[in-house]
């Protein structure tokens, strides 16, 4: 099974503007997405879908842009997203009985489990007793059946200070306790950092896919709140995904951009050969 991630959409950055860029980029993500070949078999938004969680103008208007995407869809909701309006607009996607946006999804034999991390306004994330146990009892219904966790913010330290979280922060520690002894857990996928990372969490592997919206600049320094220093935050690559491909045993990522590109080598009558030689040294030629 072919599982497109698209993460950290901003729409209504520019609030009130329907051609915004964050309008354009996202549109670009779900072009690629429809073109592709294979085409994915699931679509999964990981939260942060708006930029302001009171803005219902910016949940109608990214709901119908999802909604051009071709193929079945899971939300999850990220720091900037705000429950009572996600709820308003996505009134079929699933809810614990408090609230909170955690549910199961079960696609093609691997069990998908949307986790909700979102603290209303703080910006790091939280996981509280009722989503960790919620989240105990849905791992112990079925302890032999693949299971991927969804959570918008990454539970540990991304070497990117002000986009890290700690390891003693007690929901990090909440949540170790709950995926670590849990072993039908093959891959944990985030959002929220806006680049791609890949790490371990509580031994299983988890992947950060990059954002829709505008990409984080990478800079492992440490950050002194006193002194801004002029280092790059946001810079302009281009939109882009994630691809997790499930073949019932293991986690396969790729980490694609969206938008035009200038190709350099086709797959033509004259590189006919060096593709047969590859594909003769691996059996299939």
């Amino acid at each position: 099974m072919l599982i497109a991630q698209v993460t950290d959409i901003h729409l209504g950055f520019d609030r009130g503007n329907v051609y915004e860029l964050n309008v354009r980029r996202l549109n670009l993500v779900i072009d690629q997405l429809n073109a592709l070949q294979p085409r994915p078999d699931l679509l999964i938004v990981s939260g942060d879908l708006v930029e302001h969680g009171d803005d219902t103008h910016a949940y109608d208007h990214v709901h119908a842009l999802l909604g051009r995407w071709e193929g079945p869809m899971l939300l999850g909701v990220g720091n900037h997203d705000g429950r009572a309006a996600f709820a308003a607009e996505f009134p079929m996607v699933e809810r614990m009985g408090d609230g909170f946006v955690q549910y199961v999804s079960e696609q093609n034999g691997l069990r998908i489990i949307m986790l909700d991390t979102l603290d209303e306004g703080r910006h790091g994330g939280t996981f509280c007793e009722a989503r960790a146990e919620w989240l105990a009892e849905r791992l112990a219904e079925a302890p032999d059946m693949p299971t991927l966790l969804v959570l918008h913010h990454p539970p540990l330290d991304t070497g990117i200070p002000w986009m890290s979280a700690l390891p003693h922060e007690g929901w990090v520690e909440r949540l170790r306790a709950v995926v670590e002894p849990a072993n039908q857990i093959v891959g944990m996928i985030c959002g929220h950092v806006h680049r791609p990372i890949a790490a371990t969490f509580a031994g299983k592997h988890l992947v950060v896919a990059p954002s829709t919206a505008p990409q984080v600049a990478l800079d492992m320094d440490d950050v002194d709140p006193k002194h801004p220093d002029g280092r790059a935050l946001i810079i302009a690559d281009p939109p882009a995904f994630a691809l997790h491909d499930w073949d019932g045993e293991r986690l396969l990522t790729h980490f694609e951009i969206a938008g035009p590109r200038n190709v350099l080598a086709s797959y033509n009558s004259n590189l006919q050969p060096m593709m047969r030689e590859f594909l003769k040294e691996r059996g299939t030629g």
